[in-house]
């Protein structure tokens, strides 16, 4: 990541709208966690850690990391048609739930963003999403906000990483015994190493989640769930 300052009017900003209590709110999909914890392979806090480890390499490595990072380099291109592609394409790779979940909060984040928007790129994005002249999927809607406030896209990504990686582990203390403190920890363990998994992410996209794929086989009646605040 390279060195990037960052005004103080953006980070707050995107503080305030990850801050899952909010009235724009936020989700998160479990990718199987709530199936891991009931059939034990997600027990305690080392487990949860390799859990989220886990989501991070095998989903947003090559997935959501992958996407913003195009979405970042066509807005630096004013390629708004490309744009509206990737988010077309985004979409379709995605779960019907998850697809609908990511669609209804990215107009939802929207409400709550579209003003005093100075970049004119930005401006036709949200438009396009107004107009439904394209889905506009949270993780579009907010890459380009982020573009907006003038947000390097890695800086971006760790702030959206941690934060759905602690709502995550925030809904394992429903199902599980692992100790709020425990969480903390493990939480804060991520911040090392971040970086590198943003740094290091796939140039290829692929939606196949090992997690996901081997818990539903495994238990079917447990379906992941969608956490929304």
């Amino acid at each position: 990541m390279e060195n990037y300052i960052i005004h103080t009017k953006a980070l707050s900003r995107l503080i305030q709208v990850f801050d899952s209590s909010f009235p724009s709110g936020g989700f998160v999909h479990s990718l199987g966690l709530e199936p891991h914890i009931v059939l034990e392979v997600v027990q305690d806090d080392k487990d949860l850690k390799i859990y989220l480890e886990n989501l991070i390499i095998d989903q947003y490595q090559k997935f959501e990391f992958v996407y913003a990072k195009r979405v970042f380099k066509l807005l630096k291109k004013k390629r708004l048609n490309l744009i509206i592609k990737e988010d077309e394409k985004y979409s379709a790779m995605l779960n019907y739930e998850f697809s609908k979940a990511s669609c209804d909060m990215g107009e939802n984040y929207l409400k709550h963003i579209n003003f005093d928007i100075k970049n004119k790129i930005v401006k036709n994005y949200f438009k396009a999403v107004e107009m439904d002249k394209t889905v506009g999927n949270e993780l579009i809607v907010l890459s380009v906000y982020a573009y907006e406030l003038g947000v390097d896209c890695d800086i971006f990504l760790l702030l959206w990483c941690k934060k759905n990686i602690v709502n995550i582990a925030y809904a394992s203390l429903k199902v599980s015994r692992i100790k709020p403190s425990q969480i903390q920890k493990l939480l804060f363990e991520f911040d090392t190493v971040l970086e590198e998994y943003i740094k290091n992410s796939s140039e290829n996209i692929s939606n196949f989640n090992p997690l996901f794929e081997e818990v539903i086989f495994a238990h079917k009646s447990l379906e992941p769930k969608m956490f929304v605040t």
